[in-house]
């Protein structure tokens, strides 16, 4: 049987650490979807086709990686593409606090979904969408931030 999992977010936009996750894992299963999980109530910085096109540059190389979006449960998504497993990463304690609870209330949606949980290397910790998108609209430098291959100020 074929270990498909399913790393989820809203990539707005797609930085080193989602890559990290994404690259480590793929050694692990045997095909990963990469799922823009569109949420009405988030309002994104960047448009949704800047961020699928950013995502498949980054894994153009990987044959093994599907970049897709997604509106809904992202637990019907996986059943949907046969997933066993949600992706999902942890920086802090309040991350783990927060995925726990997901995981759990995934868990409870279809109990043949696990979620597994990758830890940021220390290099990346202090990676986030959320400082990333405030230093680009302060027209800071964000090279450090995010894949080398994209450019978000194009």
């Amino acid at each position: 049987m074929q270990k498909i999992a399913v790393y989820p977010g809203t990539f707005d936009p797609i930085t080193k650490g989602h890559e990290s996750i994404v690259k480590r894992a793929i050694k692990i299963f045997d095909l990963i979807y990469v799922v823009i999980a569109i949420n009405e109530c988030k309002k994104p910085l960047f448009p949704l086709e800047k961020r699928l096109n950013w995502i498949k540059k980054v894994f153009e190389n990987e044959k093994n990686i599907i970049v897709t979006t997604h509106t809904g449960l992202i637990v019907d998504f996986c059943t949907k593409v046969n997933a066993q497993f949600i992706i999902r990463g942890v920086r802090t304690s309040a991350d783990f606090e927060y995925e726990r609870t997901m995981a759990h209330a995934n868990k409870l949606l279809n109990h043949n979904i696990d979620t597994i949980l990758f830890l940021t290397p220390p290099e990346l910790l202090p990676i986030n969408s959320t400082i990333v998108r405030e230093i680009i609209k302060n027209n800071g430098d964000v090279s450090k931030f995010i894949p080398d291959c994209i450019n978000v100020y194009e």
